[in-house]
């Protein structure tokens, strides 16, 4: 069979599960990883013999795609901030609204890193470590310290780190644990994803989400959804340099709410869109 054959065949079964876009992408990932060639490649070649090899492999891929597992999770890899990252279910898959926090935080520090040595930042809840190595493709000359409570995320973000030659202090740390927060210094940027999905949303989320992303990662308790936000703000009151900000991925329904933790200590705060319009990041300094 050839690349065309495996295209029509696997559209028609996946559509049962996703949507069109979504069929789309997913294949796009798919063939490339399977064939090493880019799209232009293989429309060149579609209709050529796929090896024994790549015919077995596609095989074992669509299977796991066909239980509703993250493509991501099948291939072990996802694109972010144009990087390739390995990611396993131990980690949350990177999504695009985060690397539009990235992108705020490069656009606020790009013209004062050179002025500020070390210029340090901690990334809260790394996971895959996608944060931290974005942030240094764009700015060279910064420290980083990633924690995460998760020996297992450490793991994936250390093989990240490994394989880009990126230098990021890991550490096991649980932010809601207030006795461990003596172990981190003060810094310039704090930034974090941290998990703001209330239990009573998992009812209109897709299943291949529920079923393979950690819900560690993910979910907080309905009575108390901005538990990590209370911690980071204060912690930031404490670790957070004096000319420094926190930059948060929020809940897109608790936007005011998750302004006011941090207005109510005293910071100056900034609600921010993403592309979609919605509200989803919140940007807090020292008054």
């Amino acid at each position: 069979m050839s690349i065309y054959s495996y295209n029509q065949k696997y559209t028609k079964e996946l559509l049962t599960i996703y949507n069109q876009r979504e069929v789309t992408k997913m294949l796009d990932m798919v063939f490339e990883h399977v064939t090493s060639m880019v799209r232009t490649d293989r429309i060149v070649n579609q209709f050529s013999p796929l090896t024994p090899e790549q015919k077995t492999r596609l095989e074992e891929v669509f299977a796991q795609l066909m239980l509703g597992k993250p493509v991501q999770y099948v291939l072990n890899e996802v694109w972010f901030s144009a990087i390739k990252l390995y990611v396993n279910d131990s980690v949350l898959i990177p999504r695009p609204e985060t690397d539009e926090l990235v992108d705020w935080i490069v656009r606020d520090a790009v013209n004062i890193v050179e002025t500020i040595a070390p210029f340090k930042i901690l990334d809260i809840g790394t996971g895959s470590g996608c944060i931290p190595l974005a942030l240094k493709k764009k700015l060279f000359k910064i420290e980083l310290t990633a924690i995460d409570i998760s020996p297992k995320a450490l793991e994936v973000a250390k093989q990240n780190a490994d394989t880009y030659r990126t230098s990021i202090q890991l550490k096991q740390i649980d932010i809601l644990d207030e006795n461990t927060w003596s172990e981190l210094e003060n810094y310039n940027v704090i930034v974090s994803n941290p998990p703001y999905v209330k239990n009573a949303e998992k009812a209109t989320m897709h299943k291949n989400v529920l079923d393979f992303e950690p819900a560690i990662a993910l979910f907080v308790h309905d009575n108390d959804p901005l538990l990590f936000y209370n911690k980071i703000a204060q912690f930031a009151k404490t670790h957070l340099t004096d000319n420094g900000a926190v930059y948060v991925e929020i809940n897109e329904a608790l936007g005011k709410e998750t302004l006011s933790v941090f207005n109510n200590l005293g910071f100056a705060t900034q609600l921010k869109k993403d592309l979609q319009g919605k509200e989803r990041m919140i940007k807090a300094w020292k008054r």
